[in-house]
C-alpha cells in the first residue's frame, strides 16, 4: 500500500498541515496587532513605592529621561532594561517595572534613605547598602552615623551597628561610629563620648566582650567617679578603662623620658 493509499497517514499529514498554518496565522495576527500604534507607550507614570514617598528623585526628570531613551511598545518592550535603567538614577534603590492597560507603564521606586557615612565619602542606606549621592543633597550631613571598614564590608559593619544598639539598651547609650580595621579589628563611638575598642571576633568573641562590658559599667564608673574617655575590651579576662586627659598625659611623660635619654647621650 502506498501512502496515497493509507488514509491514516493523509489524515494524519492534513491535521499537522492544518495545525502549522494556524500557528502561522496566530502567530501572524498577534505581530499585526502587536505592532498597531493604539499600543505605542504614550506615558511613563513614577510614583513611591507602597508606604514610602520621594524626597530626592526628580519625577519629572526622570520621565523626560525616559521616553526619549526606551524602545518598543506594551508588548515588546523590555521591562528588565528599564528596570536597570531607573535604577541606575541618583537617590533609587530599587525600581518595580509594570504595564498598563494599553500603552503605559509604571514605575514603583524606593529611594535610599541614608543611615551612615562611609569612610570613602559615600552612603551606607538602612539595608547596609553603598552608594553615592551629591553630599550636599544629604539633610542633616552632620547628625549622620560614622562607619568604616575595608572594601565590601558595609554590610557586617551595618549589621554589627544593629547588634550595639540592642546590646548598650541597658546603659541607654548609642553608637555614634562603629568602625572595623583592615585587621578585622572593631571598635565604636557611643552617643556620650566614649570609645570602645572591642578588638577582633576572636578568643572571646566580640559579643560576649561586651555584655561583659555592660554588666558592670554602671558599678565601675560610679567608683571611678569620673568620665570614663576609653575602654578597652581586647583583654581575654577583662577590660580596661582610661580617663579624660590620660593619654595626653602619657604622650608627655613619654616625650620627657625621650628628652632625657637624648641628653644622657655623649
Amino acid at each position: 500500500m502506498t501512502l496515497w493509499q493509507d488514509a491514516r497517514a493523509l489524515n494524519t499529514i492534513a491535521n499537522g498541515l492544518m495545525m502549522v498554518a494556524f500557528v502561522c496565522l496566530a502567530g501572524t495576527s498577534i505581530w499585526w496587532l502587536a505592532n498597531r500604534q493604539v499600543f505605542d507607550l504614550k506615558s511613563i507614570e513614577i510614583g513611591p513605592v507602597a508606604g514610602a514617598r520621594l524626597d530626592h528623585v526628580s519625577v519629572e526628570a526622570l520621565r523626560a529621561a525616559s521616553l526619549s531613551e526606551f524602545r518598543g511598545n506594551f508588548f515588546t518592550i523590555d521591562l528588565a532594561r528599564v528596570r536597570q535603567a531607573f535604577e541606575e538614577a541618583p537617590w533609587v534603590r530599587r525600581a518595580q517595572v509594570r504595564r498598563v492597560w494599553p500603552n503605559r507603564l509604571f514605575i514603583a521606586i524606593e529611594e535610599h534613605r541614608p543611615l551612615a557615612q562611609w569612610g570613602d565619602g559615600r552612603f551606607v542606606n538602612t539595608f547596609g547598602e553603598l552608594f553615592g549621592v551629591n553630599p550636599e543633597e544629604v539633610e542633616n550631613r552632620e547628625s549622620l552615623l560614622e562607619f568604616a571598614g575595608p572594601e565590601g564590608t558595609q554590610g557586617i559593619v551595618t549589621r554589627r551597628y544593629a547588634e550595639l544598639i540592642q546590646q548598650l539598651k541597658p546603659l541607654a547609650l548609642m553608637p555614634h561610629m562603629v568602625s572595623l580595621s583592615d585587621r578585622q579589628a572593631w571598635s565604636a563611638r557611643l552617643d556620650n563620648g566614649l570609645t570602645l575598642l572591642i578588638g577582633r571576633d576572636e578568643g572571646v568573641a566580640v559579643n560576649d566582650r561586651i555584655a561583659r562590658w555592660v554588666a558592670v559599667h554602671p558599678t565601675v564608673q560610679a567608683r571611678l567617679n569620673q568620665r570614663t574617655e576609653v575602654v578597652d575590651l581586647r583583654y581575654p579576662h577583662g577590660f580596661a578603662v582610661r580617663a579624660p586627659g590620660v593619654l595626653d598625659q602619657e604622650g608627655r611623660e613619654r616625650s620627657e623620658r625621650n628628652s632625657r635619654e637624648i641628653a644622657r647621650r655623649p
